[in-house]
């Protein structure tokens, strides 16, 4: 098993309250990854393409996993997917949706458009934390990826 100790993690999430509740448990979990947070759609395309705050890739490396919310301000994650899996330079990282929508629609949509996974935050922290574990076991730890070029 390799473990990607040192490759970054982005989370895309504008809810403070949730972006530091991921943050503690996974640092219970001795995640060890860089983590990286944008908290907009248009703050996720200038980290991926190293633009404006995001010019260099010591401030914005690429990542190995993005854990994506759904509702964001500006562009949408739905529409952050769909641009992500239609660049050739970036399709090949994994994007995990980790929103509150359990809607079939929005689950059926973020497959079709690529989706690595989709996971639907639950109300109950142990449920989270159960979610949040699941996550860094399988994406940060047992889960082998392509080489990026």
């Amino acid at each position: 098993m390799t473990i990607k100790l040192h490759e970054p993690l982005l989370i895309v999430e504008d809810s403070n309250e949730d972006f530091k509740m991921l943050q503690r448990l996974m640092r219970r979990m001795a995640v060890k990854n860089p983590i990286y947070r944008c908290t907009s759609g248009d703050e996720v395309l200038e980290f991926l393409y190293q633009e404006g705050n995001y010019s260099s890739p010591d401030v914005a490396p690429r990542p190995c996993v993005i854990l994506l919310d759904l509702n964001l301000p500006g562009i949408d994650g739905r529409d952050i997917l769909v641009r992500l899996k239609q660049d050739t330079n970036l399709r090949k990282i994994p994007v995990v949706v980790f929103t509150t929508s359990s809607n079939p629609k929005d689950v059926e949509l973020c497959y079709q458009k690529g989706a690595n996974g989709y996971l639907v935050k639950p109300m109950d922290a142990h449920e989270l934390q159960k979610i949040v574990q699941a996550f860094v076991d399988y994406w940060l730890e047992v889960n082998t990826l392509p080489t990026f070029n």
